[in-house]
């Protein structure tokens, strides 16, 4: 149901992106005190007003990475927010009863995104593979996004195997500058290493391919077996697709079910966009 007045909040580990501009620092290793004033200072304009317009619906959106019971809106975060672990939202942020709150699990809010606004339309199987920090994916078969019982990606490919250690260890930020630096290449940031792409540097185009490559292999078997028409990439890290295409396109050859392989439409607004169609705005 369309809300009359709608907050859509991006929840990382040091930033709380809202759809009014806003960009609000938040240490997710803080104390309870200090990650509530955060989340407070994000919705209480918001939530004051709601209070005092009664006629009208206000709804809350929030895009967060698991673990997190996205059905009640309770923290199940350990290695972030352990300090709010096991605490509702709506009580942590102060949210009144009247402004409706809705969860979902950051991947599945872009992927939702991009299959009401975006690349994933027309496609009645697809996955999105997210690039950063880590590494999430997430799909929808027949229209419905798949999800465990808290409203987590059911599948999961972070800690698939891959070589010495987990796919996360070489797919995500940590795992391209480690790449880059088997190379000989130095550099403290995977916006650093993708400049150096784009000038020409072997080493720099080599660790996206590299990464695209062990990607694919893990991806090969779970694209074939659900038949995924369509995969799309989003993160941070996607912005260097260009690097990591051929690679993909040679590792998912074959694949007679996958029509469609590109990034997502809107790096800056997929997971607003998908905070958005689940109030179906």
């Amino acid at each position: 149901m369309t809300r009359d007045r709608l907050l859509l909040l991006d929840v990382g580990g040091t930033f709380i992106k809202c759809s009014d501009g806003r960009v609000i620092p938040v240490n997710s290793d803080g104390s309870r005190e200090e990650v509530s004033a955060s989340f407070r200072e994000a919705v209480a304009a918001f939530c004051s007003e709601a209070l005092s317009h009664p006629e009208l619906r206000y709804g809350i959106a929030l895009a967060i990475p698991g673990p997190f019971d996205y059905v009640k809106g309770i923290f199940r975060m350990k290695h972030k927010y352990a300090s709010v672990e096991g605490e509702d939202f709506r009580v942590l942020a102060g949210v009144p009863d009247c402004v409706e709150l809705r969860y979902t699990h950051d991947v599945n809010g872009m992927l939702s995104g991009e299959m009401s606004f975006g690349n994933g339309r027309g496609y009645s199987r697809v996955a999105l593979v997210t690039l950063g920090t880590g590494l999430g994916f997430s799909m929808s078969l027949d229209g419905e996004i798949i999800r465990n019982d808290m409203g987590s990606p059911r599948v999961s490919i972070f800690r698939l195997p891959c070589r010495d250690g987990i796919l996360e260890d070489y797919v995500s930020k940590r795992g391209i500058l480690s790449i880059f630096a088997s190379f000989g290449g130095k550099a403290y940031t995977v916006k650093e290493v993708a400049a150096l792409a784009t000038a020409g540097d072997w080493a720099a185009q080599e660790s996206f391919s590299e990464a695209a490559s062990l990607l694919s292999s893990a991806l090969y078997p779970i694209i074939s077996g659900y038949g995924i028409e369509c995969l799309l990439f989003g993160g941070q890290i996607s912005r260097s697709f260009e690097f990591m295409e051929n690679a993909l396109r040679r590792g998912l050859a074959g694949l007679d079910c996958l029509r469609h392989i590109g990034p997502v439409s809107d790096f800056d607004n997929a997971t607003f966009n998908g905070l958005r169609s689940i109030f179906e705005l």
